[in-house]
């Protein structure tokens, strides 16, 4: 979820401020639907609860840093379908290129590899995995995910 922290206990890792900013400030977001109340990217946001997964995005733009469990896949899907229907979508992900989902998702839209490691919110270290921002643009978007 976009600012929630990591743990053994947890998927989660905060999207440091700096690299929202800079995204925002090319896409200007409308909905984050991975957060909670207290830490929302985006005025328009969907928490746990309300669960993003069974929300429609509609013509939103999205950021969206979902958890990066075994659950990213769906989120992927959720992401995908999402722009097929008129969502823009940036996706801030693991670079994982050699798993299902992004092959499946991420590989056919406009991918930006983010140099060097990421340093999450709340964490003294960089993250142990390169990260990627995937643009899903509905302009560009391509129907077999």
């Amino acid at each position: 979820m976009s600012t929630l922290m990591f743990s053994s206990a947890s998927n989660e890792w905060a999207t440091p401020q700096d690299l929202f900013d800079a995204l925002h400030a090319e896409f200007r977001f409308t909905l984050d639907p991975c957060s909670t109340h207290e830490n929302a990217k985006c005025k328009n946001h969907f928490t746990i609860e309300e669960n993003g997964l069974a929300q429609d995005w509609g013509k939103n733009r999205v950021f969206m840093n979902p958890p990066y469990g075994r659950q990213i896949g769906v989120w992927m899907q959720k992401a995908h379908e999402s722009c097929l229907s008129g969502a823009l979508v940036v996706c801030l992900v693991p670079s994982r290129t050699d798993t299902i989902w992004w092959h499946s998702f991420a590989a056919q839209y406009e991918v930006r590899f983010i140099r060097g490691r990421i340093k999450f919110n709340g964490h003294k270290n960089c993250a142990p995995f390169p990260s990627a921002g995937v643009i899903m643009n509905p302009k560009n978007a391509v129907k077999n995910g």
